[in-house]
């Protein structure tokens, strides 16, 4: 459900462009609004889950991202359609930073690399399988993407039977949990990071799930469906790469893997603009896919390692607010590359930034 609200509907972007006569600049906003809310709430939702519990956060979020999410398809007014989207990204706020938080309270050391690296593969078939079903159910009309976060209420249900996991026993002042919270965040290392996250989703938001499929509808008429597939390539190289990981890191620490990845993100960005025919399409987009299944999961691990587990919902949450930042920021950003200089330059400013990420990760990290 956490790669859900994004993935699933940008295959319908152009239809969407369409039906509402709006401007293709203004497409990003579906991005932009779903993710506004995590900038704020994220945060405060790793604190209550501190304080009081992992799933009395968690089942909630399931529940108004499935509500929230599924009612979009049933508005004709776009300007509604934004107001759903800002109500199922507060649900959404919680969801990808509880992930990786369970995770680093259920495992530890060179196990918790591996679980991350197999939960990152695990989001990234969802990543890779969205696109596809978003662009298959777009062909039947632009609102059908929209009725699939209906799936997360049955599996909120599925949370509150069956779902086993250790709580946090936090009896701290608030005052005091804040004050040792802000301990383990503050120093260069994290914050190397957390620059390395926002770059990473201004990219994947903004070049790449943005104006991939833009660029697919005006270069080469592509359906739906098809933008579904050419996206769902990069996320299947993903999914394989981070189910590697395990290996991968007894070659290179997750430093050099994160360093290692931004030449494929660079390589594929750039690339993407000078394909001439769709076939072509694939090939940078499983270069992408192969930077993406490095970066991600190394990240999350050396994030989760860095604080004791009655603070990781706190540390995790900064971390998603960072992520949102990056995901609010890149359609952002490249629209205004679009308007300046035109849809190549969306691709080369994104190659720009993973380039300018490696040399941050060097210096800060």
């Amino acid at each position: 459900m956490a790669v859900l609200g994004v993935s699933s509907i940008t295959p319908a972007f152009p239809k969407i462009i369409t039906v509402f006569s709006i401007s293709t600049q203004k497409i990003g906003l579906l991005i932009t609004i779903f993710t506004l809310p995590g900038l704020i709430l994220t945060p405060v939702l790793g604190v209550l889950a501190d304080r009081y519990g992992r799933k009395r956060i968690l089942i909630p979020s399931l529940f108004l991202f499935g509500i929230a999410g599924g009612a979009c398809a049933l508005v004709r007014d776009f300007h509604l359609l934004l107001t759903l989207r800002f109500f199922q990204g507060i649900g959404a706020a919680a969801l990808g930073s509880l992930n990786v938080t369970l995770i680093g309270d259920l495992y530890a050391g060179k196990e918790r690399t591996a679980m991350m690296g197999y939960n990152a593969s695990v989001l990234s078939v969802g990543t890779a399988s969205y696109p596809f079903i978003g662009g298959a159910m777009a062909l039947l009309g632009w609102y059908y993407p929209f009725f699939l976060p209906l799936v997360a209420i049955p599996i909120g249900i599925i949370v509150i039977i069956y779902l086993k996991n250790p709580e946090p026993e936090s009896t701290q002042h608030l005052k005091h949990y804040l004050r040792e919270v802000w301990k383990n965040v503050y120093n260069r290392h994290v914050a190397g990071l957390f620059i390395a996250s926002v770059i990473v989703f201004i990219i994947l938001y903004g070049s790449f799930l943005t104006y991939l499929p833009v660029l697919m509808g005006k270069e080469f008429k592509s359906s739906s469906l098809v933008i579904g597939m050419v996206m769902s390539a990069m996320s299947i190289s993903t999914a394989i790469t981070s189910s590697r990981l395990r290996s991968l890191t007894r070659i290179f620490s997750e430093k050099g893997l994160i360093q290692l990845s931004c030449l494929f993100y660079a390589l594929g960005l750039v690339l993407f603009p000078l394909m001439h025919k769709m076939e072509l399409l694939f090939i940078p987009a499983i270069i992408f896919g192969l930077g993406h299944g490095v970066n991600f999961p190394s990240i999350q691990s050396l994030l989760a390692g860095m604080a004791p587990m009655k603070y990781r919902g706190a540390f995790m949450s900064l971390n998603g607010m960072v992520l949102r930042l990056g995901q609010t920021l890149g359609p952002l950003v490249m629209g205004f590359v679009f308007l300046m200089s035109g849809i190549d330059a969306t691709f080369y400013a994104g190659g720009f930034f993973a380039l300018l990420m490696l040399l941050l990760v060097a210096w800060l990290v």
